[in-house]
């Protein structure tokens, strides 16, 4: 699933905006992030990992890797 459809999801789950989203990543990274910024990045498909793993920090999520080789 794109990182678009899944950060839609999860701003669902939470009742919250992408606006509401973007001041909190500012407000945690110190970087300036607008909402039409974060829709570009996401419409885009130019989010880094690293503003994907601070946007699940902000939501309340953790990025679990799994190995599918070792997990059965």
């Amino acid at each position: 699933m794109p990182a678009r459809e899944q950060v839609k999801i999860l701003l669902l789950k939470r009742n919250m905006t992408i606006t509401e989203l973007a001041s909190r990543m500012t407000e945690f990274t110190g970087k300036k992030y607008s909402r039409q910024n974060l829709s570009n990045k996401l419409s885009k498909r130019t989010l880094r990992f690293e503003e994907f793993e601070v946007i699940a920090e902000i939501l309340g999520y953790k990025i679990e890797l799994i190995d599918r080789e070792n997990s059965k």
